[in-house]
């Protein structure tokens, strides 16, 4: 085959559709925390739209239930154990070095 007709033909791949995170069902609100997980990352942020493949208001209101959830002390604000040790050993190695006057 030559290049042209090759151009046209259909590649015969199969692609299965992903279901949608969120079913119809399901009601977005601050106190449904297994919901809200899934669209927080590790350490805490909220992960976007593209990621989490919702729709403009999906992901409005998602954000809003984390915030909710955030202020009503259900979610952390930020997830940084890890980094919260690493502060500590900053501070102590900082508390070493002291000028004098």
């Amino acid at each position: 085959m030559n290049k042209s007709k090759r151009l046209f033909l259909k590649s015969k791949r199969s692609f299965r559709r992903r279901l949608p995170p969120i079913q119809p069902g399901d009601q977005i609100d601050y106190r449904n925390m297994s919901l809200i997980s899934r669209f927080i990352s590790e350490q805490g942020k909220i992960l976007s739209r593209r990621v989490n493949r919702l729709t403009l208001k999906q992901q409005r209101l998602v954000t809003i239930a984390i915030k909710q959830a955030r202020i009503l002390s259900l979610l952390p604000f930020l997830n940084n154990e890890k980094q919260f040790e690493k502060g500590e050993l900053a501070a102590r190695t900082t508390g070493l070095r002291t000028r004098k006057k």
